[in-house]
């Protein structure tokens, strides 16, 4: 099997993982890192594409999950976490990982943060190094390993 159709076939089955804790996933914690994390994987790269914005985008209106939340609400988040990135990235970087580390108290959302970081990435059929990357640096801001999720 090809590396992608295995990436594929595993953000697949996150997405099916997501679905099923739906329930658990309602708060603002949650919320809050959730597109902060899209907002690091869509500027991974150092610039973010109208592309990238509208994959996020597609996520927010289509997700079971983030369903939990007012859609114009996570769009607002998700703009703003956006806009400390472009400001400066490595700033808003630092900001951006402590606010994906907030997740981390409880670990039903913080492997479900991880797990839409890597739906993000892989939704134009590319999980590139740098979205990689970043994803690796949120699974040490939520204590996850890394390999886990086979990063």
């Amino acid at each position: 099997m090809a590396l992608w159709d295995r990436f594929k076939e595993s953000a697949q089955g996150m997405q099916t993982q997501l679905t099923a804790k739906k329930n658990d996933l309602k708060s603002g914690a949650f919320r809050d890192a959730s597109m902060a994390m899209c907002a690091l994987v869509a500027a991974a790269d150092g610039t973010v594409d109208p592309a990238e914005r509208q994959r996020v985008a597609t996520l927010i209106g289509s997700n079971d999950v983030l369903q939990n939340f007012p859609a114009l609400d996570l769009q607002r988040r998700f703009d703003d976490y956006l806009n400390k990135l472009t400001a400066d990235f490595d700033f808003g970087k630092v900001a951006i990982l402590q606010e994906i580390a907030k997740a981390k108290k409880k670990p039903t959302e913080a492997r479900a943060v991880i797990q839409i970081g890597i739906v993000i990435g892989g939704a134009d059929g590319n999980f590139d190094k740098s979205e990689q990357a970043v994803v690796r640096e949120a699974c040490f801001a939520v204590g996850l390993n890394p390999a886990e999720f086979d990063l």
